[in-house]
Formats: C-alpha cells, sequence, structure tokens
C-alpha cells in the first residue's frame, strides 16, 4: 500500500510539473501571440539571443519570428513598412532621424549601451595620425550611427564632413573588403567588421575609438499605433528580456558562449568585447541626451530641412518598463 501511495505522489508531481510548464508558456488567455521582429546581427542583441535560445519568450506565452537585416536602420524602416512589429537594436541615431520626420514611433527601451565603433585606415595611404584622414575617401553607411560617429570624430580634431570624401556602403562585405581591397582608404564601422579589417591588413591598420567614451544605445522600437494595441504583449516581451537580464548575470560563462555561437564569433573576441557592452533593460535621461545631440548635429550639417530639436520625450514609451523593471526607468517629463 505504502509502495502504491508513492507511487501516485510521483505521478501526481509529474503531472503537476507538465501542467506547470504548460501554463507558463501561454499567455493570459490560453493561448500563444506572435511578435514579428527585425534586428541587424551585432554583439548588442545578446538579450533578445538569450531569450530565444532559453525559451523565454515561450515561457511568457510569446512567439517570436526574427528577421534579419544589414543594419540597425534597416530593422527600423522594416517596422516603418509593415515588414515587423518591433525592431530590437537599432540605434538612437535612425530614431532621431526619423523623429524629424514626424514619425510615429517611440523607444519601449534600450538593451545595451555599447561602444564599438572604429576609425579604421590604412597606413600606405599616408594615414598615421588623425590629419591624414583629410582629403581621404572614407567608407561608411549614410544614416546610421557609425556616419553621426564619424562626423563627431572629425569635428573633435578640427575637420568636418566636408573635409573628407564620404563613401555610402550598405553591407557587412562592403565594410571589410573595400578597405582591405584598398577601394576607400579609411572607414568608421562596428565590430566584428572591424576586427576582420585589422586581420586582414595587419601592421597597414591604424585604429581609433570613434566614440570617444559615449556609449551608443541599441533600442527596442516600434509604431504608436502598435503600441497602443498590444501594451501586454510588451510587457510580456520585456519580461523574457527581463529574465535574459538575471540570467547574463548568475551565468556569464553561457551567455558569452550564447553570442560566440549566434555571431559566429571565438571566444577570445567575444572576451575582449564583453566589458565594451552595458547588457541590460534602461530608460534615462542619458538616451534623450544623446539623441538632442544627435538632432543638433544633423541640423548643422543640413541633413534635415527641420531647424528645431523635436522633444524627444515624446518619442519615448516608458509605461511597460516601469511595469516589469521601474528602477531602470529615469525619464524626467
Amino acid at each position: 500500500m505504502k509502495k502504491v501511495l508513492i507511487q501516485a505522489a510521483a505521478v501526481l508531481a509529474t503531472f503537476l510539473f507538465v501542467l506547470g510548464n504548460l501554463s507558463c508558456q501561454r499567455n493570459d488567455s490560453g493561448t500563444t501571440e506572435t511578435i514579428v521582429i527585425s534586428y541587424a546581427p551585432f554583439e548588442t542583441l545578446a538579450l533578445l539571443w538569450t531569450a530565444e535560445e532559453k525559451n523565454f519568450f515561450t515561457h511568457n506565452g510569446i512567439k517570436a519570428t526574427l528577421h534579419q537585416y544589414d543594419t540597425g536602420a534597416g530593422s527600423l524602416d522594416a517596422v516603418l513598412k509593415g515588414e515587423a512589429d518591433i525592431a530590437v537594436g537599432p540605434a538612437e541615431f535612425p530614431l532621431v532621424a526619423n523623429a524629424f520626420k514626424k514619425e510615429k514611433i517611440r523607444a519601449i527601451a534600450s538593451i545595451d549601451k555599447i561602444e564599438f565603433i572604429y576609425i579604421v585606415a590604412r597606413k600606405d595611404r599616408g594615414i598615421k595620425q588623425i590629419s591624414d584622414l583629410k582629403g581621404k575617401r572614407i567608407g561608411t553607411t549614410i544614416g546610421t550611427v557609425a556616419e553621426f560617429y564619424l562626423g563627431r570624430f572629425l569635428e573633435l580634431n578640427g575637420m568636418t564632413m566636408k573635409d573628407v570624401i564620404s563613401v555610402d556602403l550598405r553591407s557587412p562585405a562592403e565594410w571589410v573588403n573595400t578597405v582591405v581591397n584598398g577601394d576607400v582608404d579609411a572607414i568608421s564601422t562596428t565590430q566584428p567588421s572591424v576586427n576582420k579589417i585589422i586581420e586582414s591588413l595587419g601592421a597597414n591598420a591604424v585604429v581609433w575609438p570613434a566614440q570617444s567614451n559615449r556609449p551608443m544605445y541599441a533600442l527596442i522600437i516600434a509604431r504608436d499605433e502598435w503600441i497602443t494595441g498590444h501594451p501586454q504583449l510588451i510587457n510580456k516581451f520585456l519580461k523574457a528580456l527581463a529574465e535574459a537580464e538575471r540570467f547574463f548575470i548568475h551565468n556569464p560563462a553561457e551567455a558569452k558562449a550564447i553570442i560566440q555561437k549566434q555571431q559566429n564569433l571565438d571566444s577570445v573576441y567575444v572576451d575582449t568585447i564583453w566589458s565594451q557592452n552595458q547588457y541590460g533593460l534602461t530608460l534615462d535621461m542619458s538616451l534623450i541626451a544623446a539623441m538632442e545631440d544627435e538632432a543638433r548635429w544633423m541640423i548643422k550639417n543640413n541633413l534635415t530641412s527641420e531647424k528645431e530639436v523635436p522633444n524627444f520625450s515624446d518619442y519615448i514609451y516608458e509605461t511597460a518598463l516601469k511595469a516589469v523593471k521601474p528602477e531602470a526607468v529615469n525619464i524626467i517629463r
């Protein structure tokens, strides 16, 4: 009899365990909701990849469909075109550009603060110091944060964009090959392309950090209309990312392995860039300050016909993050 009771208890425990797992994989209505995510493949997306890898989306009743684009700006364009519900990872710069166009979009959270944009130049083109960039052909991706940091880098060193010949490069392959093959003299671009260029050029490469200790923000952005219609889904999405953030804190080795797998990187490189990233869900005033700085730069360089800096607090949706991680929100209105 005792043996039968033990077996029955074991069966009941198993049943409750399975039932619990099934219930945590459904939303409040008992169904799974789908969210279409656009992204560009950079290590800034570590929380997204972790949530996908560890089934945190499934546990929160979400089926995530991921669509890849070459740039963060491209992933945001996908949202504007209706190809995706939400863009994960674009920098604040394309949000600023679209604010000038009066697009109805808002940032839901930042998932990373990062310094990973560099200027890489060829020494055999007579470039050994920053002033040697004057008059040179410099590649970048026009309309992205890489272009902004190139312009800011030049201004901090006594030059402007008018002092160089800008070459618009649109794909990761171009970012590497044009410099390695000598089609441009230098480039402003991101990791991991920077490391690939340095590996190919060897001693012929000269490198400068482009951001001057100012972080770039990897954002979650969606259209106002979609946000208004899906507040609970956004909350669940952020809950999944918050689980990924906690996983990062307690399992750094496995978190690094996830990034390494997703980006096809070696472990040495991942260790190198780890300290350059501040992974975590945030919304704070430093983001607004960065956007205001970039807006002024766009106005100064005639990249917009607008003359006034937008009120960027209107482009922030903090309600969801306040519900999920209130201590991470510091937006003053």
